[in-house]
C-alpha cells in the first residue's frame, strides 16, 4: 500500500540494537520488493527468522492446461467446485496465464497444522461466502463478505474460518498489485476523485506475538513447487514493525460508484491495477441519467484483453440466466454484448442492485481442465436471438 503503517513496538531509530527485557535482543528483518528500492517494512523478530531445520520433497502444485489457445466464450459455474477441509486443496486453478492465476476456493476448515507462504505473487482473495480472520506475522485482519483481501508476496499467513460454507474468489499475481495510479497524487494519497479512500481500507490492528521454538511447517510455494519447510521457531514472533509493504483488506461495499448522463464505460469501476491486468467491482448505483440513456453497455471488441467476469449476487443487467458464482470469460478479438432482450429491458430503469468482480488481462487467458469439468460449452451461442 502506498501509505505508512505501524504496529506493535519498535525501536526509535532503524538498524540500532533493540534490547529485549532479559537482556537479549530482537531480530531486524527488511520484508521489501524491487530489491532495496520498492515499498518495504521493517520487522522486529523475537527469535531469528532463519532458523531452517528440515526442507522437505516438493510436490507439483502447477495447473493442468486444457486448452492453450482459445478464440471462443465460456462460462463456468464454480459453485459446482465441490468443497474441501485443507484452504490449499480446495483451491481450483480455472484460468491462467504468465502474468496471473485465477481460481476458486470452498476450504471448510481453518488452517491450524501449517503456515503458508507464496513467494512468486502477490495474492488477492475476494470473500464471496464465509467470515473469518485472516493472521499474519504482520497482524491479523478480520474479514467477511464482500472484502478483497490482498496479500504482499512473501507474507507468511494462516485463515481462520468461522463457517464451514465458505467461497473464495482467488489471484495470484506475478505483478504487484496496486491501487489505480490515476486515483492517487505523487505522493500516494488517493484523492477526491477516486472511488474510495484510505478510511476504507481494513490495515492489521492487532499483532499476535508467539515466543515459541519448535517445529512450525510452513508451505511455500515457488515456481510451481510446494516446498515444505520446517523452520525452529513460530513465524508469528514480530514485536513491532513499521513500513508500506503489508497485508490489507477492502470491502466492495465501500466502493462509491462513478455514474454519468450516459453509460459509463468499464475503467470507472476499476478497484486495482497491475502492469498485466485490473480488477473491477461492479457495484449497486444508480443507472445513467440523459432522458434517451440506454443503461445496458454497449456492444464492444476486447480488442487487447481477455475479460473475466465473476457474478457475485444480485441481478446482472446485460446478462440472461446469471446465477452466484457463475464466471464467464469472453477472449480477446470477438465482441460481446448484452444477451439479447437486455437492452431493451434495461431502457428506463433507474438502478441496478448487482454486485460482480472483474478481471481484465492484457494476454490470453488459457483454459485448465478443472475449469472443463464445470464448463458450459454452449454458451458462446447465447447472444443468438
Amino acid at each position: 500500500m502506498p501509505f505508512y503503517h505501524t504496529l506493535g513496538q519498535i525501536p526509535q531509530k532503524r538498524h540500532t540494537v533493540y534490547k529485549k527485557t532479559d537482556g537479549g535482543i530482537y531480530y531486524e528483518q527488511l520484508f521489501g520488493t524491487l530489491g532495496f528500492s520498492g515499498m518495504s517494512s521493517l520487522l522486529y523478530h523475537t527469535h531469528r527468522p532463519t532458523m531452517v531445520k528440515e526442507v522437505g520433497t516438493p510436490y507439483s502444485v502447477e495447473p493442468k492446461i486444457a486448452f492453450e489457445k482459445t478464440l471462443k466464450s465460456y462460462s463456468l459455474k464454480t459453485f459446482s467446485v465441490p468443497a474441501q477441509d485443507d484452504f490449499l486443496e480446495s483451491r481450483t486453478p480455472l484460468l491462467v496465464n504468465n502474468d496471473v492465476l485465477i481460481g476458486v476456493a470452498a476450504p471448510r476448515k481453518s488452517m491450524t497444522d501449517y503456515f503458508y507462504k507464496n513467494t512468486d505473487a502477490d495474492e488477492m482473495l475476494f470473500i464471496h461466502k464465509g467470515t473469518g480472520t485472516l493472521r499474519t506475522l504482520l497482524g491479523n485482519i478480520p474479514f467477511e463478505f464482500g472484502d478483497y483481501l490482498i496479500i504482499p508476496r512473501g507474507m507468511i499467513y494462516q485463515i481462520e474460518f468461522n463457517t464451514e460454507d465458505n467461497r473464495i474468489l482467488y489471484l495470484e499475481s506475478y505483478h504487484p498489485i496496486y491501487t489505480p495510479k490515476r486515483y492517487r497524487n505523487h505522493f500516494g494519497q488517493l484523492l477526491e476523485h477516486s472511488p474510495f479512500c484510505e478510511r476504507d481500507i481494513k490495515r492489521p490492528l492487532t499483532l499476535d506475538t508467539y515466543d515459541k521454538k519448535g517445529d512450525f511447517l510452513i508451505k511455500i510455494k515457488k515456481q510451481g513447487l510446494m516446498y515444505p519447510y520446517i523452520y525452529a521457531s513460530h513465524p508469528f514472533d514480530v514485536i513491532g514493525w513499521d513500513g508500506y509493504n503489508y497485508p490489507y483488506g477492502f470491502s466492495i461495499h465501500n466502493f462509491e460508484p462513478i455514474t454519468g448522463r450516459v453509460h459509463q464505460p468499464p475503467p470507472v469501476h476499476q478497484t486495482f491495477e497491475t502492469d498485466a491486468f485490473v480488477v473491477c467491482s461492479f457495484c449497486p448505483r444508480l443507472y445513467d441519467y440523459h432522458p434517451l440513456s440506454i443503461p445496458a453497455p454497449y456492444n464492444h471488441s476486447n480488442i487487447d484483453s481477455d475479460e473475466m467476469l465473476y457474478y457475485v449476487e444480485g441481478e446482472f443487467m446485460s446478462r440472461n440466466d446469471v446465477e452466484q458464482g457463475l464466471i464467464s470469460l469472453h477472449p480477446a478479438g470477438i465482441p460481446h454484448g448484452p444477451h439479447p432482450g437486455a437492452t431493451e429491458r434495461s431502457i428506463g430503469q433507474k438502478e441496478t442492485k448487482e454486485l460482480a468482480v472483474m478481471v481484465d488481462t492484457f494476454k490470453p487467458l488459457k483454459i485448465t481442465e478443472d475449469a472443463m469439468k464445470i464448463a458450459n460449452m454452449n454458451y458462446f451461442k447465447s447472444w443468438n436471438e
